[in-house]
């Protein structure tokens, strides 16, 4: 798994919405990442939608926020449907992100997993755990704790 310290590894993918996205894009702002294992499961849609809830403050803040999961397009397009998610999805059919992370579980899911990125592109934080709640609540405090143009 990548660690604190460490570059966040380059991406590519395919957003819910058919579009493509980098971690490129992402430079010189801060980045939540989080993987989740499953899209429309009672976990995956509780993280999700804690995540949409404080997107207003992470926007306002300059923070970025991705989720990635090994679902297809179409998976993630109905779940950011269902959620209203403000922000992209990444769907990771090949599983290269999830392996780039250290995140891909035996199963073939990614597990849950945020990495907390700076704006220089190196991992501040990485939280691990089943339970949504314990990634939300984490990105909420470090932005609290930072403020506006603060380093997530």
């Amino acid at each position: 798994m990548v660690g604190v310290g460490e570059p966040a590894p380059e991406f590519a993918g395919r957003t819910a919405e058919g579009g493509s996205i980098s971690l490129a894009d992402f430079r010189g702002r801060p980045l939540i990442l989080y993987f989740f294992p499953k899209a429309n499961t009672a976990g995956c849609t509780a993280e999700a939608k804690g995540f949409a809830s404080h997107f207003p403050e992470f926007q306002s803040a300059g923070v970025a926020v991705v989720g990635v999961s090994v679902d297809s397009e179409e998976a993630q397009q109905q779940f950011a449907a269902d959620c209203a998610l403000p922000f992209p999805l990444v769907a990771d059919r090949d599983r290269a992100i999830a392996r780039a992370y250290g995140t891909l579980g035996l199963l073939g899911f990614a597990k849950r997993t945020t990495f907390f990125i700076g704006a220089d592109g190196r991992v501040e934080e990485v939280v691990q755990g089943m339970l949504p709640a314990p990634h939300v609540r984490r990105a909420v405090e470090r932005l609290r704790r930072g403020g506006p143009g603060q380093t997530l």
